[in-house]
This record gives C-alpha cells, structure tokens and sequence, in this order.
C-alpha cells in the first residue's frame, strides 16, 4: 500500500544550513572519539545552544545547525554563535573543529560508533563500507512552497552539482594518501545503499511509490534513511542539497550557501513563470558527478542535453552573472561575489595539496585546516 507523503510547504525560501566537523586532537592532529565529553559540556554549560549541536554516526564528529533563516548573512551569524560556543569547550578538551571533507591520515579501524540503535544498525547492514564513513559535508535546506515544484526543481538543480561540488572539494587525501581526487568524500559515500544521487522522479506520486517500495523492502524504516545528494525533505517543507564537501572556513561556507540559495529560487521564479525547467539525463548527470569529485575546478563539465561541454571555472563566470538580480533579493550579493573569489583563490583541495607539497607532513594539513576556520 502507497502512504501519501505530505509535504509541509514553506510560505517563504527560507534558509538552514547543515556543517559537519571533525574533532581532531590538538597535539597528534589525529581524529579524536571526544563527542560525548562534548555534549555533556554543552548541556552544562551553553545549554541553549543545545539544539543546534547534533550527534552523527560516530563519536569524532559533531553538527552544527542554524535554525529557520530569511538569507545567507542571518545563517552564517547563527553558524558563527554556535562555533564561538562550542570553541570554548573544544579548546577545554583538547581538540579542534575541522571541517574538510575527510581527514588525510586517520584510521578507520580505531573510530568508535555513537551509542543508538539507529547508528548500530546502519553498520550491521553496511559492514566495511558503513565503517569506511570517515567523511564531512554541509547541508543546505532551501524552503518551497508546494510538493509539485519540488522534483521539477531537483531534477534542474542537477545541472549545477559539478558547479557545487567543485567549489567546495575538500577532501584529497584518504588513509595517509593523496588519491588524486578533488572529492574523496563524493566517491566514498555513494558506496551507502541508499546515498548518491537521486532518481529523477516526474510525480509526487512515482516518489511516494518509491519510498513504499523501500519501506516495504526493508531498505528504510524512515524517509531521512534516504541519504541522496539531493533529496525533499517534506516534514521541513525544503529541498536539501547535501552535494558539498565539509567548508573548511565562514567565507567560503557564506558563498556556497548564497549559491544554492540562489539557484534554488531561480529555478522556482522560472517554473512559477510558466516555464519547462531544462534537466539532464541522469548518465550524463552521473558523468559530471564523477568528472567534478576528480578534477575539481579543472573539470570540463557536460552543460545540457546536446552534450555541450565547458570548463566549469568558465560557466560558473556567467552563471554567476546571470544570478546576480536574484541575489539582491536574498540579501546575498557580497556572499555571491565570494564564489569568483573561490576560483581565483583556489579551493581547499588544492591548499591541502600546496601545504603537504610544502611541507611533506599531513598534520601540516590538519592544521592548515583547523586554522582556516580560526
């Protein structure tokens, strides 16, 4: 039997962002299993910062929330309150936030689990792969008004993965190896039975069938098990991207949350204006997946269904262009400028890659990052 999936719509594009760190140990630069200690400080100390600091599959990372936000300024302030909060207490224990995709020494074999029946589970199902999970992101929740826009909108917002991907690649090194991948993280968490990218529904009611069968099959008990890059989340009334790699700093966090903002909302206005949003086939989708996690900002991307093809640095110049008019209503101009600066600049997979060809030494790396966000 198909149960109907409500979904709850927001009135408003509201914003609420998502950041997964590390804890690493302040002397070795290695991951450290100190969660708990850390909540049980939270409680005790900053207890109204509670609710937005979250448990994950295991115990050397934590998450960070912002609540409901009107735009991209509202949600990195609420980001930094919680950092500066929690910072005081990691620094009491020890330990650091780090914030890249993955760490590029750390062991997987000495990482414990979270307590929880939910988290038990997911390892028995997935075994070496679950345990292999030494991985970071960020979230970013983008509010819609009704459930016949939200797959519409997904499926034109896969146009732009490489684009987010790219920009927020963070995680190079894996098990004291440089893999030669811009995004560790993006090839790693596919391997989950229920990650990756999403299927690329035309109705409500083909997604509502899908998590029926899933539901029936075991593959799920609860809609949040379906972890794809992109998926509705109908009890908050959004669309999530989950695309990205962990942000290893606020300024560059600021911009990849205005440009899903953006693009989110732009793809709303045109479907509100009567047009048919352009998608890709989901081949061609997987292709850019891959090419992105690889080459980062080096990647020339598939642009449409003509399989037309562009250096992505060189699209994003003139989507940047084009989103400009719809950042001014969300607040985020400055924010969105921050995108070019990325490109010039360079991503965080490529300071990693600097600081290790430097140095030779991937706690040089940890530190790097640990100290971006400081």
């Amino acid at each position: 039997m198909i149960t109907p999936i409500e979904f709850d719509g927001s009135p408003t594009p509201s914003l609420g962002v998502e950041w997964e760190f590390a804890l690493t140990d302040k002397e070795s630069g290695d991951l450290s299993n100190s969660a708990a200690a850390l909540f049980a400080l939270v409680s005790e100390r900053v207890p109204s910062r509670r609710e937005k600091i979250h448990k994950e599959l295991l115990r050397n990372t934590v998450e960070l929330v912002t609540g409901i936000c009107r735009d991209t300024p509202e949600a990195v302030a609420d980001l930094a309150g919680t950092i500066a909060a929690v910072r005081d207490l990691t620094d009491e224990l020890g330990v650091d936030l780090y914030g890249a995709g993955t760490h590029p020494f750390a062991q997987w074999s000495t990482q414990l689990l979270t307590e929880g029946h939910r988290y038990a589970e997911l390892i028995e199902r997935t075994q070496w792969w679950g345990r292999q999970m030494l991985i970071w992101g960020v979230h970013v929740h983008v509010g819609i008004s009704h459930r016949d826009k939200v797959l519409p909108i997904l499926s034109s917002l896969l146009k732009y993965y490489p684009h987010l991907l790219a920009l927020s690649a963070s995680s190079p090194m894996w098990a004291g190896q440089d893999t030669s991948y811009a995004s560790n993280r993006a090839m790693m968490f596919q391997q989950l039975p229920t990650a990756g990218l999403p299927f690329q529904f035309t109705a409500w009611s083909e997604f509502e069938a899908f998590v029926a069968d899933q539901k029936t099959t075991g593959i799920i008990d609860h809609i949040n098990e379906i972890r794809w890059d992109i998926r509705p989340s109908p009890h908050l009334g959004t669309i999530e991207v989950r695309v990205c790699d962990g942000m290893t700093n606020l300024t560059e966090l600021s911009a990849l949350v205005a440009l899903i903002h953006c693009l989110v909302v732009d793809l709303d206005r045109r479907l509100e204006a009567g047009e048919e949003l352009p998608y890709m086939a989901p081949w061609l989708v997987q292709e850019n997946k891959w090419r992105a996690a690889r080459y980062g900002l080096d990647a020339i991307v598939i642009l449409d269904s003509d399989c037309r093809e562009r250096l992505v640095t060189e699209d994003l110049a003139e989507l940047l262009t084009r989103l400009e008019p719809v950042a001014r209503d969300l607040n985020c101009v400055t924010e969105l400028a921050r995108v070019g600066n990325i490109v010039t600049a360079g991503a965080s997979y490529q300071r990693q890659r600097a600081v290790y060809q430097q140095s030779g030494d991937m706690r040089a790396v940890v530190s790097s990052v640990v100290a971006e966000l400081r």
